[in-house]
């Protein structure tokens, strides 16, 4: 059963969408430190690890970057996203505590008629388990000071229950400087009025104290011994706190309709040195929501489901970037980033979206899924400090002029609509084919109207857009099973910012992809999976990058080939064991297609024992061949850059069910 589609439970089964499941027991394998281990088994995920927690995000498309790239996915728990339309961040994903998840569920490319800005590639949501009552704990220990401690407890009173789901996690970091402390607690519960209402909600807090790692820079570097765990910017940190808060009202009618509210909150902070840019300035962003998601659906018949509904939200947002010291390089660097703040502004934001939904079965294998959404988005802007491309004393910089340009006050309002079409045959009991065509958008996000640069002194951007059709079958019986999925996706009005520094909708891109996943038992004890990928991702407008047209060049960071296998042995009934290879394929590290990486294997190997009923024995054994590889490769202010990917290590941990 899953959530995603609907925002109630269906069958994974019937529907018509491009969803992948990691499940319980899969999460419970993999354990993983970081969502990237987990997250890149399924069909069309390629999430790069960056330093510590920190993540790029790639679903059916590049691993984009940029202040609003991370508008491209829904990022949620709950089906609540992590931060608010308009305020995303690049790194949210350390904010859902996907390590109490008992599944996470993706959609692949733009996601249903339930969720609309920023689920434009698609959408990962982390789902928390049902309270339930009992008991367990886990801890962990591994290389460079690297414990971990899980641990879950849950109460059934009947007519409520209810349980806490806590994690903390430490380490040292296999690179200078680099360690990270990490807390996570979230509570959920469930009640039935005595008038029929069905209460599900919680909260999930977190924290996150991150000394970061910079790139190592120069060709081929993440290989060099002397180079790949030392760390250029020591200085750096990350510092993030969440909350968010939720209960989901259900009450069926009498008439026949279920309906659905969810009222939330969400809180977000997040401070940081932006190492990667001159000067080293520090950034404070943090915004406050109140938002609801409703829903009323009603079965007309046994063939025929409607869903009618209303999304609203409220942010309040604030962005503060400052410069401690002088800034390192030349005279006109120095002249052009001073010391001082460079912005101070506030954000209210209000979205505003209904949508319609209906699902029809005519008996004889076909069905429809039709789906409207339209989404109204207004942003009020309030500058706090001087106006203008001046320091913050109000003194134009020399060497022509200051990099940093404060908008006047204004206000912006967006309005997309987004239709959805999908078609599913089933051509027997095991085997279907489905079509579908979605259209995806999100509106700028506030950092790319308002945070600008050079002479721009207003963004006059549009949404961005994408079209997306897709053909698929999948299927299966006892013992193995298949999903094939090919899909093409245009996308207009992408934001980047230009070599002049300015805020552009100046890109044109196009998708193409298969992907390829399934399993099979190939003796009673042994399974192969595997979740395999072939993409192409190419720009489509001519735009001079390094004296290059880019037109018709892959975009950077997008491997054409990538994807994971896993060979599994249930050696016996209590002993299990399993290989896994991750590969990516070669990638282009800049537009003009100059620069590239090879791309790289991955061997892992995880084994768990059943000592008995309340005990279990897991070991992970990571980058199992000590492969020298790149998490990240970047190519920026004329160099070649990296992540370095980390060594061979190995984790032990226990788990003991002590209720």
């Amino acid at each position: 059963m899953v959530t995603s589609s609907t925002r109630r439970p269906e069958s994974l089964a019937t529907i018509n969408a491009s969803v992948g499941v990691l499940s319980n027991e899969e999460l419970r394998l993999v354990n993983h430190q970081h969502i990237q281990e987990v997250a890149n088994r399924l069909a069309g995920v390629n999430i790069n690890r960056n330093n510590g927690q920190e993540s790029l995000t790639a679903i059916r498309s590049p691993v984009l970057t940029g202040a609003g790239a991370c508008g491209a996915f829904l990022l949620a728990e709950q089906g609540i996203p992590l931060r608010a339309a308009g305020f995303c961040n690049v790194n949210e994903l350390f904010d859902a505590n996907s390590e109490n998840a008992s599944r996470i569920e993706v959609i692949r490319g733009p996601a249903t008629a339930y969720y609309g800005s920023n689920a434009v590639h698609g959408m990962i949501n982390v789902v928390l388990p049902d309270p339930e009552e009992g008991g367990e704990l886990t801890l962990e220990a591994g290389p460079r000071g690297s414990t971990r401690i899980n641990g879950t407890v849950g109460m059934d009173y009947g007519n409520f229950k209810h349980m806490f789901l806590a994690n903390g996690a430490t380490e040292n970091g296999w690179r200078d400087n680099s360690g990270f402390d990490q807390q996570k607690l979230s509570w959920r519960y469930q009640y039935t009025t005595a008038g029929g209402y069905a209460l599900d909600g919680g909260f999930t807090v977190t924290n996150l104290n991150q000394e970061t790692g910079g790139y190592v820079e120069g060709k081929d570097n993440y290989k060099n011994d002397a180079l790949r765990d030392t760390n250029p910017n020591p200085e750096a940190y990350r510092d993030n706190q969440s909350m968010r808060a939720w209960t989901r009202i259900t009450k069926e009618l009498a008439n026949g309709w279920q309906v659905v509210a969810t009222p939330y909150y969400r809180k977000a902070d997040l401070n940081f040195i932006q190492h990667f840019l001159p000067g080293l300035p520090t950034e404070d962003n943090q915004h406050t929501s109140f938002g609801v998601q409703t829903a009323g659906y009603r079965d007309l018949s046994d063939d025929t489901m409607i869903s009618f509904g209303l999304d609203l939200e409220a942010t309040d947002g604030r962005l503060l970037q400052q410069q401690r010291f002088t800034t390192v390089g030349s005279a006109a660097l120095r002249a052009q980033i001073p010391i001082g703040k460079h912005y101070d502004y506030e954000v209210e934001a209000t979205q505003i979206a209904p949508f319609a939904h209906m699902e029809h079965s005519w008996g004889n294998g076909l069905d429809i899924s039709l789906g409207l959404r339209y989404e109204r988005m207004e942003y009020d802007y309030d500058n706090q400090m001087l106006t203008g491309r001046t320091n913050d004393k109000g003194v134009a910089c020399g060497f022509g002029g200051c990099r940093y340009n404060r908008p006047a006050d204004r206000s912006d309002t967006f309005g997309n609509w987004a239709p959805k079409l999908g078609l599913r045959y089933n051509l027997n009991d095991n085997h279907n084919v489905q079509f579908r065509m979605n259209k995806g958008y999100r509106a700028p996000q506030a950092t790319e109207m308002y945070r600008l640069q050079n002479t721009q002194s207003v963004a006059d951007l549009e949404a961005v857009e994408i079209d997306s059709v897709e053909l698929g079958m999948e299927g299966g019986q006892e013992g193995w099973n298949y999903a094939v999925t090919a899909y093409y996706m245009d996308k207009d009005n992408e934001i980047i910012t230009d070599s002049a520094r300015l805020n552009l909708n100046n890109s044109h891109t196009k998708h193409r992809g298969l992907e390829v996943s399934g399993s099979l038992d190939l003796a009673e004890d042994w399974t192969v999976a595997t979740a395999y990928n072939f993409a192409r991702h190419t720009y489509e407008n001519d735009e001079l990058s390094g004296g290059v047209n880019i037109n018709g060049n892959d975009v950077d960071t997008a491997p054409r080939r990538f994807g994971s296998a896993q060979l599994q042995w249930d050696a016996t009934e209590t002993l299990f064991a399993e290989l896994e290879w991750a590969n990516s394929g070669a990638y282009y590290s800049n537009p003009e297609n100059k620069n590239r990486y090879d791309g790289h294997n991955i061997i892992n190997l995880r084994a768990r024992w059943n000592v008995r009923s309340d005990v279990t024995l897991s070991l992970n054994v990571l980058n199992l061949t000590d492969e020298k590889y790149a998490e990240r490769a970047d190519f920026s202010f004329g160099n070649d850059r990296y992540f370095p990917g980390e060594p061979l290590r190995a984790f032990f941990s226990v788990n003991w069910k002590y209720l």
